[in-house]
């Protein structure tokens, strides 16, 4: 039973997206046997932002006549779908930065695409199988709020995952990680904390559903 996970925060310590995937993962390798989980850590180690670029507009169908920098696109591109088509579930851990995608998830998806496997109104290789999102957000964004509507991250994410790649997707989503940060929100200590709870347990849930993909 393998698991894919992919982590977009460019930070380790204190980093709350990681620690809410790893509570997804514990639970998953818990519930798991001969648990094996493939990592990709784009927010340190980033895809090339000239690859997408190299690779959309490489021919696959004549490799000896690319250049050099597009042969090393195309080629990334397919282990980045290996790693993909060969899991059984999948975790994706990212924050919001600036309100819209994080260009290392963006980077990391434009690439994945110019494979044919994940294209969209391609094949969907990955169609059914089980995965878990898990979106962390510094401010507050929901119904009512002075931001409602800047999160332009979260529905691009999930089309993608969801729609074009076919995915069974749950999410795990918290907010406020900036309390004890920024001191302008540090009236909403108590609502973000009562926040992370919810998501620890339901990040919890989520690990357990993922069991569910590798035994089906």
């Amino acid at each position: 039973m393998s698991l894919f996970r992919l982590d977009a925060s460019i930070r380790t310590e204190g980093s709350v997206s990681r620690a809410l995937a790893d509570i997804v993962e514990d639970s998953w390798c818990e519930h798991s046997d001969d648990a094996t989980v493939t990592r990709r850590h784009i927010g340190l180690d980033p895809v090339p932002a000239t690859a997408w670029a190299a690779a959309v507009g490489a021919d696959r169908s004549r490799r000896a006549s690319m250049s050099d920098e597009e042969r090393v696109a195309v080629d990334l591109a397919t282990t980045l779908v290996d790693e993909l088509v060969a899991a059984d579930a999948f975790l994706f851990a990212v924050p919001l930065y600036n309100f819209g995608v994080s260009q290392h998830f963006k980077a990391w998806v434009d690439l994945a695409i110019t494979d044919p496997r994940l294209a969209s109104g391609g094949p969907q290789p990955l169609r059914g199988r089980r995965a878990v999102l898990v979106v962390v957000r510094g401010g507050a964004y929901g119904p009512g709020t002075p931001r409602e509507g800047w999160d332009h991250a979260s529905g691009w994410i999930r089309r993608i995952l969801e729609d074009v790649w076919g995915l069974d997707l749950r999410v795990v989503e918290t907010e406020f990680t900036l309390v004890g940060v920024n001191p302008a929100l540090d009236q909403f200590a108590e609502m973000a904390a009562r926040m992370r709870e919810a998501a620890d347990r339901l990040a919890q849930d989520h690990g357990r559903h993922l069991v569910g993909a590798a035994a089906d």
